[in-house]
């Protein structure tokens, strides 16, 4: 693995994020002298997560980190109940019921479906969601603005254009681009929306491929043979869970793989620009920091994201039959040879 000199893109023109090295990536704020000594008294978390994939499971390391440096230490004076829903709506609504029922400081829902289920549990228990893509759309928060309910959190929406730059720097002639996506996820099917309005005014054609299941991604991926010029993955949980078998389609399509997921590019994509998960399960951290504190959650504004990193992997370029471009190269945080 060679690690380039990082850099960040920060969210703004689409020109700077994929043409130069924007500021040093912004660190994770360092705990207040008084963030460890207002961690007084044993407090309970509850988690649960849609699935357990890495971008996931970063989330919520970063959430407890945060909650360490902060003076909240599991075993010591914080409890933390963490129950996945094995990728199941159906069981992600018995957890969010038990959650509710043992009445924690404060529930952390981490990805779209679990916090839907959450928030329709509870009015009451501080909710905290995290990658969640579009809060509003998803019918959590009424706005982005701070809520006024008992719901807040840090969602990890990428700007699409940027994203689409990064597709034209790999492909230049690029006119078909595949997404395979679960129907049943709303974060998967926004970004569906919003890819085919803005690459329709590109001449770019978008050909969707459903995935209801895990296992059904790979039939999904191969569908797209003989269409696509390249394939884009979002934080979609079904795809994102079973990416070895789009790697696995790539590779026999001759077709890049381009993720928005950063933990991707070890699992087979070309390359990724998205927001980094630990960085952000930190910031979901510290809203639940300033929860166990006496903040109400409906008093703190739903946030994004202020950077995206860019992963390229060379090894995975040269499986799916595509060169990395220098200029991407030079401005990526990180290369995996």
């Amino acid at each position: 693995m060679n690690h380039q000199p990082a850099k960040k893109y920060v969210l703004g023109t689409v020109a700077a994020l994929l043409l130069a090295a924007c500021s040093p990536a912004e660190q994770a704020a360092a705990p207040a002298a008084s963030g460890t000594s207002t961690a007084a008294g044993n407090k309970k978390i509850a988690i649960t997560a849609i699935v357990e994939h890495p971008a996931l499971d970063a989330v919520r390391k970063g959430v407890i980190d945060e909650l360490k440096s902060k003076g909240y230490e599991e075993g010591k004076n914080l409890t933390v109940d963490f129950q996945s829903a094995q990728g199941s709506t159906a069981n992600a609504a018995q957890i969010a019921k038990k959650f509710a029922g043992s009445n924690p400081d404060v529930i952390v829902a981490i990805a779209t479906p679990s916090a839907q289920s959450v928030v329709a549990a509870t009015k009451t228990i501080p909710v905290v969601y995290a990658g969640v893509t579009d809060p509003v759309a998803a019918k959590l928060v009424p706005g982005w603005e701070a809520s006024n309910t008992n719901v807040t959190g840090v969602s990890d929406e990428l700007p699409l254009e940027p994203q689409i730059d990064l597709m034209k720097k790999l492909v230049p002639a690029v006119k078909n681009v595949g997404y395979v996506y679960s129907p049943g996820e709303v974060n998967s099917t926004i970004v569906l929306d919003q890819l085919k309005a803005k690459l329709s005014s590109q001449g770019i054609n978008v050909v969707a491929a459903p995935a209801q299941r895990s296992s059904d991604v790979l039939t999904a991926a191969r569908s797209l043979n003989g269409k696509v010029d390249l394939i884009y993955t979002s934080l979609d949980n079904n795809v994102v869970s079973s990416y070895e078998s789009m790697y696995k389609a790539a590779v026999e399509m001759k077709k890049p793989l381009v993720a928005s997921d950063t933990d991707s590019v070890k699992r087979g994509a070309v390359a990724a620009l998205g927001v980094n998960y630990y960085d952000l399960g930190k910031k979901t951290g510290d809203v639940v920091f300033q929860i166990l504190n006496g903040k109400k959650a409906g008093e703190i504004p739903s946030a994004r994201m202020e950077t995206l990193d860019l992963f390229l992997s060379k090894k995975n370029a040269a499986a799916e039959g595509i060169a990395l471009p220098e200029e991407l190269l030079k401005q990526a945080k990180e290369v995996q040879e």
